[in-house]
């Protein structure tokens, strides 16, 4: 590490749902910036407007809000090195596209797709099924290396549609240091002569990539490993382009596999096995259709993070759950697998789990209320969080708190009377009776103390406890579920409790 201030981005496409992947990204550069004081940097890469989704760079920008990972810099908030869509950057790249053809190391490229077509069908082979323009191609096509300096300032001065293409060297290997993989070769042979200035004066990634990183004064480049094969035209154009000596340092992070292990993970996996793969609903502008996410699916930020951070890292202990702050403090590159790391939505639910369980009741209320807005349900927001309190330990999920405490809002209609019938009898009902009235006594008493008396009305009345228990469950609930039958009285109130006797022993007659 030297003396310069760490400088990290995160450089999406304006192009759809943010994956967690992405997100992962994101968290690895941000946890590398704060430990180290530097910054985080986010770049907007909109060069291929083909691709450009509406609606998309905004949603970048909240999934990063929600997850509570936001950027020192970036299109939204302004900064020093701006402008941050590299859109808005266009005019600069052309300088760096010709500064690389004077010096030989790229050249213009007059070819018409057609051409192009033409010598992909030609040299195509079964060993070869999509040729590429590379060194060995480049010299029976139209560019500015089979063409005279005479045919090339014509075709220019004509405005004749071209690109610009990086000249890869036919026989060099290219070693450099993974902070994640160690060192890596490559030998130029096998890469192609890529595009660094489309014909409409937009950079591609490769030169965009590479100039903003310079003139951001990027210290490290974050990114997934399915950018490994770019790596050594991005290594040339640094050379080519005299920057050698500020180049930041890689690191190539390991994919995120299907719940089998067999490649990558996509969205249609999650569509296909029932999870999110985005972090927030995505909605495609162009069908409608909506893609589920981890917010909407109910997760909570925290828990969304850590279960992220442990995929492909850990600690090198056996601990699991870790606050952003802790996750700061501990973060390293050396710890980051070189191997994919399986999703598994089980686990994720448990860190959800886990988060739900141990955050506060006032807190949980609020991000439940939604659900009861939905359902047109109004109770005070400390009756909210008594029940979250009640039922969280059950819930993996936020709005499973309906599921676990729905009888806390609503009176059950149905009830599950085969519990309850076959050993119904009078001496059942008449306990039931007095025990409603000596309520009205208990107005405001713990759960303790009601079950104490409860208890002490069955001894007296020579019933079991286990007898009548469970019918005055089944009178609150509905169900043999919920938290301790004395709570759900104490919750509900003496006069709640009191309908719902009533209400039960008409349906248990």
């Amino acid at each position: 590490m030297d003396h310069k201030k760490v400088r990290v981005r995160f450089a999406p496409s304006p192009t759809g749902g943010l994956h967690l992947g992405g997100v992962r990204t994101v968290l690895f550069n941000y946890l590398f910036a704060k430990q180290h004081k530097g910054d985080f940097v986010l770049r907007i890469e909109d060069t291929d407007q083909t691709r450009y989704v509406p609606g998309a760079e905004e949603y970048i920008n909240e999934c990063l809000r929600w997850c509570g990972l936001t950027p020192d810099e970036s299109p939204e908030v302004g900064g020093p090195f701006g402008p941050y869509r590299q859109s808005e950057r266009k005019p600069l790249y052309r300088q760096y596209a010709e500064q690389l053809v004077k010096a030989g190391h790229a050249y213009y490229a007059f070819d018409t797709p057609e051409e192009l077509e033409s010598m992909r069908e030609r040299l195509k082979t079964p060993e070869n099924p999509s040729p590429q323009y590379n060194h060995v191609v480049r010299a029976k096509m139209r560019n500015s290396l089979t063409l005279s300096d005479a045919e090339v300032q014509d075709l220019l001065a004509k405005n004749t549609p071209h690109v610009i293409r990086i000249s890869m060297p036919a026989n060099e290997d290219i070693t450099f240091t993974d902070l994640v993989r160690g060192e890596v070769t490559f030998h130029t042979s096998q890469v192609d002569d890529k595009v660094l200035l489309k014909a409409d004066g937009m950079p591609t990634y490769h030169l965009a990539v590479v100039v903003d990183d310079y003139l951001m004064k990027i210290t490290h480049a974050f990114r997934g490993e399915e950018w490994l094969p770019s790596a050594p035209v991005h290594l040339l154009l640094w050379k080519f382009l005299g920057w050698e000596a500020d180049m930041p340092q890689w690191a190539h992070l390991p994919l995120i596999l299907k719940p089998d292990g067999n490649g990558k993970l996509s969205k249609r996996d999650g569509d296909r096995l029932g999870f999110p793969v985005y972090a927030m609903n995505w909605r495609d502008p162009a069908s409608g259709d909506i893609t589920k996410g981890f917010r909407e699916r109910g997760f909570l930020p925290e828990a969304f993070i850590n279960m992220l951070a442990m995929l492909g890292w850990n600690d090198g202990t056996e601990q699991e759950i870790f606050s952003l702050e802790e996750l700061i403090s501990k973060f390293s590159l050396e710890r980051v697998h070189k191997a994919g790391a399986k999703f598994d939505f089980e686990k994720a639910k448990w860190f959800n789990h886990q988060y739900i369980h141990h955050k506060d009741n006032e807190s949980l209320a609020a991000l439940f209320q939604p659900v009861l807005d939905e359902k047109g349900v109004t109770a005070a927001p400390d009756y909210v969080a008594t029940v979250a309190g009640l039922v969280k330990e059950r819930c993996y999920f936020v709005n499973e708190i309906w599921d676990h405490g729905f009888f806390f809002f609503q009176s059950p209609d149905t009830y599950d009377e085969a519990a309850v019938k076959p050993k119904w009898n009078a001496d059942k009902d008449a306990f039931f009776q007095v025990w409603s009235a000596q309520l009205e006594s208990l107005s405001a008493a713990p759960a303790a103390d009601l079950e104490a008396a409860f208890k002490a009305l069955a001894a007296e009345k020579n019933l079991k406890m286990g007898d009548v228990q469970l019918p005055f469950r089944i009178m609150l609930t509905g169900g043999k579920f919920g938290p301790p039958v004395f709570d759900i009285v104490a919750t509900l109130g003496v006069a709640e409790t009191r309908n719902r006797i009533a209400k039960g022993l008409a349906a248990f007659q």
